[in-house]
């Protein structure tokens, strides 16, 4: 198996760019520092390469099986989340009250990274869990958290998420599951989940799931939904195992990737007896789901940068191991041919890989950090809370949808590196490829992404949330204008902010005429508009950074990959903004105004 980290594309990021052991100056992260960091990263890699990554291609060819109504995933699987749990990983961003590290986000953030990178689909069992329990811990009544947010800590439960049904997939006002109360204070679910990851499986000892239900005197839409924890099996007052809860897996779905992890139908009380215990506030199961699913789309961000950044180290070692050809102009071809990373357009796939997976890297990092800092803002009943919370909610479907969909596009251009190899099983390529490509569908497609930007993000406080941003970007603007051979690009992104600004109030406008449908016609060019600006402001803080420390280590070629990095987003991507911004100043309306039966 070829390992492929570099750790100190981490590292550059973690530390040099976003001072991540700054952190530990809070109180809330005081009792660890970067050689604790280093430490936890360090197991991680060595983990994702032993345990996870070893299985990843006979996982692929080899899927979990549905027998007598039970579930069967391969040895390798529970090998691997059992290493996981052992070394603390599912324990780490939780308070030591409840078993946990404390650990930032960011740190969780960045060793989720190695393991999503070495197997994507063995790392989503783990990661949902991770994601329940917080989402557990911060909606659930103390009886609840007592009884069941321990076992998700400690690994000793798994967890799900179980929002979709058969006929409403993303339309979730539209659900119908039911949840009638019982004497007993739990509640009888009734109902069918569709496209559930980890549905079940033989890992854990029980599992955990999150399933939205209307209770009887439910409101219609999605004000009427309420959150249920509905356990596999049940759970006795002493911690221990009890009876066999009316849950099971009725069919598995058969995916193009992520084909290691179970995705399935659900049945909750096809016999009348599955009991659930309401989570939260009735009725306000969305909201409660919503913090896990915000987590998720930013971990989804990350499942996507993590499949490409495997894919671009793949094509990469290929591309410098790989003789084939001669340079253009040579004659004599009694000479060893070359490697293909010698030819130009090879160089053009590599290097369009690196912009999109390093600069998306950094803003699932940037994201996770933001989460950091607010909670210490919190802590310390600071202001500045209110803003970090306006930013991260910006761009989390940024670092979800642009990022997931540009991070398909470096594992397209990974299997072209590789040529007919690429689209073969001998090389994992076209394996990260099919996998990548759920990111982009999962936890909101990009459509739905762009609404949610444009129609709520863009427009909360009046836009105070975009304001911030630009304020945050005029700040690095500022610092590379100050460094030679950033000028330019610094005018650039400026430029490329001022058509944004105009396409939101050009935008603005439409909403403002009540012309809903206008408004938002053209939201995922926007996503993709404002997306390729926060990506130029990070690579551009990256070049900052970079060019820095190339005042001292003129030859770091690492450095230097930045610095020329940051110029091909700034000469081939960031003019694309104009394209996007084009179809909004003003609101151009082809599409809108297609109609279905011209189809």
């Amino acid at each position: 198996m070829m390992h492929v980290f570099r750790p100190r594309d981490l590292d550059f990021l973690l530390y040099d760019v976003l001072s991540t052991e700054a952190l530990c100056e809070s109180e809330r992260f005081a009792q660890h520092d970067r050689e604790v960091f280093d430490s936890i990263l360090e197991t991680a890699r060595k983990l994702a390469e032993d345990k996870f990554e070893t299985h990843a291609c006979d996982q692929d060819s080899n899927p979990p099986r549905l027998e007598h109504g039970e579930i069967k995933v391969a040895k390798a699987v529970k090998a691997a989340t059992d290493a996981f749990i052992e070394n603390g990983f599912s324990a780490g961003p939780f308070p030591e009250k409840w078993g946990g590290l404390a650990l930032p986000s960011t740190i969780v953030n960045a060793y989720t990274f190695y393991f999503n990178a070495a197997n994507i689909a063995t790392s989503t069992y783990v990661g949902l869990t991770i994601a329940a329990a917080n989402m557990l811990m911060n909606h659930g009544d103390d009886a609840v958290k007592e009884m069941y947010l321990p076992h998700l800590v400690a690994g000793v439960a798994f967890g799900t998420m179980c929002l979709s049904e058969p006929h409403a997939g993303s339309s979730l006002a539209n659900l119908k599951t039911t949840a009638t109360p019982r004497a007993d204070g739990t509640y009888q679910i009734t109902g069918n989940k569709m496209w559930i990851t980890g549905a079940d499986h033989d890992l854990s000892d029980n599992i955990y799931h999150f399933v939205l239900a209307r209770l009887p005197d439910a409101a219609v839409g999605t004000k009427g939904i309420s959150l249920f924890l509905v356990p596999k099996f049940e759970v006795n007052e002493d911690g221990s195992l009890g009876e066999r809860n009316d849950v099971k897996v009725v069919g598995l779905n058969h995916k193009m990737g992520y084909r290691g992890s179970v995705n399935g139908v659900v049945a909750f009380g096809e016999t009348g007896a599955c009991r659930g215990r309401l989570v939260g506030i009735p009725h306000a199961g969305l909201s409660h789901m919503f913090h896990m699913m915000n987590e998720a789309r930013v971990g989804t961000g990350m499942a996507a940068v993590s499949c490409a950044y495997a894919g671009y180290r793949h094509s990469l070692i290929y591309a410098q191991e790989r003789p084939q050809g001669f340079k253009l102009g040579q004659r004599d071809q009694s000479q060893p041919e070359v490697m293909i990373i010698e030819h130009a357009d090879v160089r053009r796939m590599l290097i369009q890989q690196k912009a999109y997976v390093e600069g998306s890297l950094h803003l699932v990092l940037y994201c996770a950090q933001l989460m950091d800092r607010h909670e210490i803002a919190l802590d310390a009943k600071d202001e500045k809370a209110g803003e970090l919370d306006f930013l991260l909610a910006l761009l989390t479907p940024i670092a979800k949808a642009w990022v997931s969909e540009h991070c398909i596009d470096a594992n397209r251009a990974a299997m072209q590196v590789l040529g007919g190899c690429g689209y073969t099983k001998d090389y994992p390529v076209e394996r990260l490829y099919r996998d990548n490509r759920l990111n982009a569908i999962v936890e909101g497609t990009t459509g739905i992404q762009a609404l949610d930007l444009l129609g709520r993000k863009v427009t909360m406080g009046q836009g105070a949330a975009l304001r911030l941003l630009m304020a945050e970007i005029q700040k690095t603007l500022a610092a590379a204008k100050e460094i030679d051979g950033l000028g330019q690009w610094a005018e650039a992104l400026d430029a490329k902010c001022q058509l944004v600004a105009q396409a939101t109030m050009s935008a603005m406008g439409a909403a403002m005429n009540q012309e809903i449908e206008k408004f938002l016609c053209n939201a995922t060019p926007y996503l993709n508009a404002l997306g390729h600006v926060v990506i130029g402001w990070m690579w551009l803080e990256q070049a900052v950074v970079a060019k820095t420390g190339l005042a001292a280590r003129p030859d770091d070629s690492f450095l230097l990959g930045k610095v020329q990095t940051c110029q091909y987003f700034y000469e081939w991507e960031l003019p694309r903004v104009e394209q996007w911004t084009r179809v909004l100043t003003p609101i151009e309306t082809t599409c809108l105004d297609m109609q279905t039966d011209w189809f």
